[in-house]
């Protein structure tokens, strides 16, 4: 079902942050995430600029965080694809070795 394939993909979003080791930390309690709209923050406002930067050159965009809660915000409605989040994993992988 799409409620299936939407908490697969949230889970691989979220299991990516909560492997992180801190790197990036979820807004949310675990028990209150959203399935649609995944929000995390990095160490500094500049990190998290640098992360949507990097991200928007290989395709991801629209990753820029609430304008006055800031942090990064993936949205992952209904027909975004699970490739784009693993995608967006891959990067997320990438990115947290190259800056830790």
């Amino acid at each position: 079902t799409i409620k299936e394939k939407n908490e697969e993909k949230a889970a691989l979003l979220y299991a990516a942050i909560d492997s992180s080791d801190g790197f990036y930390q979820g807004h949310a309690e675990r028990n209150a995430r959203s399935a649609m709209n995944v929000t995390f923050r990095l160490a500094s406002e500049e990190m998290e600029k640098q992360f949507a930067d990097e991200a928007s050159k290989i395709g991801l965009s629209g990753l820029k965080g609430h304008r006055t809660v800031g942090g990064i915000r993936a949205s992952i409605y209904n027909a975004f694809p699970r490739s784009g989040v693993e995608t967006l994993v891959d990067f997320m992988d990438g990115f947290a070795v190259r800056n830790r």
